[in-house]
This record gives C-alpha cells, structure tokens and sequence, in this order.
C-alpha cells in the first residue's frame, strides 16, 4: 500500500487531537468561560472557531479527494510519502501570527452541544475522506494552502493541516487553563 506511514499518521493524529479537543468540552464552565487577560477568545469561542475552519477546510478537502480519486483511475500513485512534517508549524501558535478571516470569528451563537455535535461529525468525515484514500490517491491532488506560504499540498497534508490547526488551538486552550488556574 503506498502512502501507508502518512495514513497511519494522519488517522492517529486525527483520533488523538479531536480527542483532547473535545474533553475541554467537559471543562468546567467557569473555565470555559473565562476570559484571557489579553483579550483572547474564551475556550468555548476558539471551540466554535475550530468547528467554523474545519467546515471550511473540509469544504475543499471533500472537492480535492474526488478530484485525486478521479486521477488514480488514470494515474501511477508514486510510492512516496506525502511530508507532514513541513505541516507541523501550523500546530505551533508560537510560530506565527495568524491573520483569520472575518468568516472564521467565532459568534458564541451556537449552544455548546451543537458545536461538539459538529466537531464529531467533521472528525467522523475526516476519517471517512482518509479511508477513501487507501491507497495514496490523496498525494494525486494539490491545492494551493497560502498559510506560511505551503504552497501546493496534497489531500492527505489537507486532511492534517485541519488537525494541526485543532491541536494549535489545544495548546491555546491549555495555556488559558494555566492562566484560570493561577488566578
């Protein structure tokens, strides 16, 4: 199976980081609530913003799969691994300053539970769009991702820059408990 080292990797990281994303949803509500000193985002607010990305990525992850799909019909799928390390920036929020787009703010209208309902549903259609690239397909389709400027990156890099950018916002949400904690 080609491509079998970045499936594994990006299917472990899509259960690991949607699980620690998704037990700040049991966190306490004062803490969730809690607003950072600096004027951030309360962890329910950067919750919604992760579900409102991952709608929007998913939104061209799901047109690229059917698109390399297409391609391996009529296309060799070469034996090398798709880099996901050249990924792993995204997951740092001390890497960069992220400029979001004004669609991507998060509103605080939506009532919790429908946010996590949301955020499992876009897990289990990351999963699905990964199992439906068993065999390396997903490194026939490149899009374009201008964040850090990464240039053209294949459906499998698309699929983890969705889950770095969850994990970023974990870390975010583990330094806003820090701060809550200390005060």
């Amino acid at each position: 199976m080609s491509h079998k080292n970045t499936i594994q990797r990006v299917e472990h990281s899509i259960h690991d980081v949607f699980a620690a994303v998704d037990a700040w949803f049991d966190a306490p509500e004062p803490l969730r609530t809690y607003q950072p000193a600096d004027g951030g985002w309360t962890i329910n607010l950067i919750l919604e913003h992760i579900t409102l990305t991952s709608f929007f990525l998913l939104k061209i992850i799901r047109k690229g799969v059917v698109k390399a799909k297409k391609r391996a019909q009529t296309r060799s799928i070469t034996a090398t691994e798709s880099d996901l390390d050249m990924i792993n920036v995204i997951g740092d929020p001390d890497a960069f300053d992220w400029i979001r787009p004004e669609h991507m703010e998060p509103t605080g209208t939506p009532s919790l539970s429908s946010v996590r309902q949301s955020m499992t549903e876009q897990r289990d259609e990351c999963l699905s769009l990964l199992r439906r690239m068993p065999d390396g397909e997903g490194s026939l389709y490149t899009v374009r991702m201008s964040v850090q400027e990464l240039g053209k990156i294949d459906m499998y890099q698309w699929i983890y820059f969705l889950v770095q950018h969850a994990y970023r916002h974990h870390i975010e949400m583990l330094r806003i408990q820090q701060e809550y904690l200390e005060n």
